[in-house]
């Protein structure tokens, strides 16, 4: 079985001439023909070059693994039960799914309450995550939960003002925090803020914890998509060079006259801006945090992405030592579209292993005694199953399930039917619902009911990541119920089962046919 397709994406824009005939170890055609323009990513590769590394169009899509890992969440299999319920008295009155309760907290010292069990993951200086962010702040704030504004924004900020090498002010920071805050569901949910090396060497902590108010923010170590920084396409020199000075580095060199005579006749069209590796030490970790808490911070989080696992040993151990007040671990497959192509596939620890050994890892420390940072689990999750999953396999310790592509799918969603309304444009599969937001939104009613006035100025991407994130509520609430667990503290790996000897050996989680083993015979024998 082949795992991954070469040479050939709708995410590079690029495919096969002859796709029923393609050789399976390089990915090229089986014949490959003079007079060919360059279909495919190597020919493409031929007259785009680098270009040709990062899904296209950069900036208005995201982009996932295609990559058939081994092991997914498709490998594991829910398990019902007829007798019992934990977190509510054991009798159908009140057993029903509707009573489970889906709230959940993260932090030590300052407990922050989400009233939904999602985090959304940093997203940060690309141009679909801004393009898109009253959508995702609006939705997410009265959906009470978390949303991480993730790296770079600062350093990409046009209007920013910078004072010896210092952030002193941002609009965009500042915009994308105030949206948050004017929707927050009280009591639930907060804005974070992430760091990586420019941001750090920029004085974006500072700024966000003494100027703007900021309690929580967020440590990047790396993500699920790529092993090294962020980065971004900038279509402009001015652009390109104002990156330059502010310590980025900038590919190709925006101040080289062959560069810039390149730019200007047509030959390059864009520049990328790279960000730089961090590197990790226990000592400078354990700096950085005390540092944070000094400047103000309530809570500071770490995220990790799918490095080998003496890496998620270190973010383990270095959490734990520290008290971190959440760790999420994002595995490979996942993805919101700023990482090389070939990279989001081929490297790193998919989302199945990665839970499996940060599973391995906490649960070491818990029964030494040692202290274990709420965990969040991300890397491809987008459905009910799938969290129901992660929260089994990763029990008792995820609090939460990190979901960034998805809920920007669904702010772009609604983005677009807003816009459609707008225009008088609505096609007939959104016209059999309605022409109102209200109905063709299934969650608008309540929503317009909610809000009453300020339902006018809400964003349609708003409503699209409320509604979607209301389906995931209930389809969990119903998957929960069924397994007879009313909170997600009950959730526990034998939950679910493994359906394949791999899945199980991987997981530790039991082979389907091996699930409640003793307990069956008993139940034979009594």
């Amino acid at each position: 079985m082949a795992l991954s397709r070469i040479n050939r994406s709708a995410a590079t824009g690029t495919r096969s001439r002859t796709p029923d005939s393609v050789s399976p170890f390089s990915g090229m055609c089986a014949t490959c023909e003079e007079g060919c323009t360059g279909l495919c990513e190597i020919g493409k590769s031929a007259y785009r070059g680098a270009e040709v590394i990062y899904p296209q169009p950069f900036g208005l899509i995201t982009a996932a693994s295609e990559k058939d890992y081994p092991i997914d969440f498709s490998h594991f299999n829910i398990m019902g039960s007829t007798v019992g319920a934990y977190g509510v008295p054991a009798d159908s009155e009140h057993a029903v799914f509707t009573a489970v309760d889906l709230e959940t907290s993260v932090g030590d010292a300052n407990p922050l309450k989400l009233k939904l069990p999602i985090v959304i993951p940093g997203l940060g200086s690309t141009n679909v995550a801004k393009r898109n962010w009253d959508g995702l702040a609006v939705g997410a704030a009265i959906s009470g939960i978390i949303l991480t504004i993730g790296e770079n924004v600062c350093g990409m900020d046009d209007e920013a003002v910078v004072e010896n090498g210092r952030i002193v002010k941002s609009p965009d920071m500042e915009y994308r925090i105030k949206t948050y805050r004017d929707w927050q569901l009280e009591g639930y949910g907060d804005i974070v803020v992430q760091f990586n090396v420019e941001d750090t060497n920029l004085g974006v902590p500072e700024y966000v914890l003494t100027k703007l108010g900021v309690e929580t923010v967020e440590l990047k170590w790396g993500q699920g998509a790529k092993d090294i920084g962020g980065e971004v396409k900038l279509k402009t020199i001015e652009k390109a060079r104002s990156m330059k000075k502010k310590g980025y580095i900038v590919l190709p060199d925006p101040e080289d006259p062959e560069s810039e005579q390149a730019f200007r006749e047509g030959g390059i069209r864009e520049f990328e801006r790279h960000s730089r590796l961090g590197m990790v030490t226990e000592e400078g970790f354990a700096d950085a945090v005390k540092q944070l808490r000094e400047m103000g911070a309530k809570r500071v989080f770490l995220k990790t992405g799918a490095y080998r696992p003496a890496d998620l040993a270190r973010a383990v151990k270095y959490a734990s030592d520290n008290r971190i007040d959440m760790l999420t671990v994002d595995g490979a497959g996942g993805g919101t579209g700023m990482s090389p192509w070939r990279m989001m596939n081929e490297w790193g620890i998919p989302t199945v292993e990665l839970c499996s050994l940060t599973y391995q890892y906490v649960d070491y420390l818990a029964k030494k005694g040692k202290y274990v940072p709420p965990v969040v689990f991300a890397g491809g999750f987008t459905m009910e199953d799938q969290m129901f999953k992660g929260f089994a396999l990763g029990a008792p310790y995820v609090r939460a399930i990190g979901m960034a592509r998805s809920s920007l799918c669904a702010a772009m969603v609604g983005k677009t039917i807003g816009e459609k309304i707008s225009a008088g444009d609505l096609p007939s599969s959104l016209k059999k619902y309605g022409e109102k937001l209200e109905e063709i939104f299934y969650a608008g009613v309540h929503l317009r009911d909610t809000y009453g006035k300020d339902f006018e100025r809400m964003h349609p991407g708003a409503i699209g990541v409320y509604t979607y994130y209301q389906r995931l509520a209930q389809g969990l609430r119903q998957l929960m119920a069924g397994a007879r667990k009313f909170a997600l503290q009950y959730i526990t790996r034998d939950d679910i089962c493994a359906l394949t000897r791999e899945a199980a050996d991987v997981s530790g989680i039991a082979y389907v046919t091996e699930l409640d083993k003793e307990e069956a015979w008993k139940i034979l024998e009594g």
